[in-house]
């Protein structure tokens, strides 16, 4: 072998024992410690990375979970109260437990009740419609109908309805992430108490214009009468800007306020058909013929 060889040989060992000690030196310099806790918590965690505990993802959640000393505050809404139970046993703090919540789409403003008044041509986007015109219809508060929603759900929760033109929300597969939330630039979808046999009352509708702009723009909007308000025995009913809203914690979902609605703006779900009263049979007086002259 030649001594050029031989010098290669050795120059590239030289090199690479060089290379070796300079990582070396730098991985113990620059070594960053994670607590093992962060990777057992995240492991507990449902790696759905959905952002909807406020942090960006699962691993992220994990180390505010492990570095905060007080978790009442934080919570997974995919994993609910019993993976936060789980997270709570590993770290040995205290979490509060929440009720369960569920997505609510706050407009019922389908095509049948809504005319399209003008004809949009541009990114089908929610959010770049709402930037540059107020909707295809008169009212400028209803879901835009481009589905950002649907499509930033991962959990196949929503889909768009072909017939009205709006997202319909599967109750049974909703995380309550909040994504579909964030995603809306009209602000309709509010996450609600998932109440037993996930009945709700709500009214479906944002529009703050006056009685008759609103009732021009759509069937079922909401026309600021009071009497869902007036009638309520529970507080539960707030008028503000010429709109009801219902307080889901104050709401007993007697159901008065979806009878006086003249609009129909006030949705119901899933609660059984109401019982027909029966009239009670008028009963015929007994009333003894009264006594001629003649016969006093």
């Amino acid at each position: 072998m030649s001594d050029s060889v031989l010098y290669s040989v050795f120059l590239l060992v030289s090199l690479g024992i060089i290379a070796a000690i300079v990582l070396y030196i730098v991985s113990k310099k620059f070594y960053v410690y994670e607590n093992p806790l962060i990777e057992e918590v995240e492991d507990l965690l449902p790696a759905a990375n959905c952002a909807g505990c406020g942090s960006p993802g699962c691993k992220a959640f994990a180390e505010k979970l492990v570095n905060t000393e007080d978790i009442s505050d934080l919570f997974c809404p995919v994993g609910g109260n019993d993976v936060m139970k789980l997270v709570a046993e590993a770290l040995g703090k205290e979490v509060a437990e929440k009720d369960p919540t569920l997505a609510v789409l706050r407009c019922q403003g389908g095509c049948d009740v809504r005319p399209k008044t003008t004809e949009y041509q541009g990114p089908r986007n929610c959010a770049i419609s709402s930037l540059i015109y107020s909707g295809e219809t008169d009212c400028q508060y209803g879901c835009l109908g481009d589905g950002d929603c649907v499509s930033v759900c991962k959990f196949d929760a929503m889909y768009m309805d072909e017939s009205t033109g709006l997202p319909v929300i599967i109750s049974d597969k909703c995380t309550s992430c909040g994504a579909c939330v964030e995603a809306c630039p009209r602000d309709i979808i509010e996450m609600r108490p998932r109440n037993k046999r996930d009945l709700k009352i709500f009214v479906g509708c944002l529009n703050e214009d006056k009685a008759g702009i609103a009732k021009k723009a759509c069937d079922v909007a909401c026309i600021g009468c009071s009497k869902c308000e007036d009638i309520c025995p529970k507080d539960a009913v707030i008028m503000v800007n010429n709109l009801a809203y219902i307080d889901p914690i104050a709401c007993t979902l007697c159901r008065k306020c979806v009878d006086v609605c003249p609009t129909h703006s006030i949705i119901e779900t899933n609660f059984p058909p109401k019982k027909v009263k029966k009239a009670a049979p008028k009963v015929k007086a007994n009333v003894q013929p009264e006594k001629s002259k003649t016969d006093a």
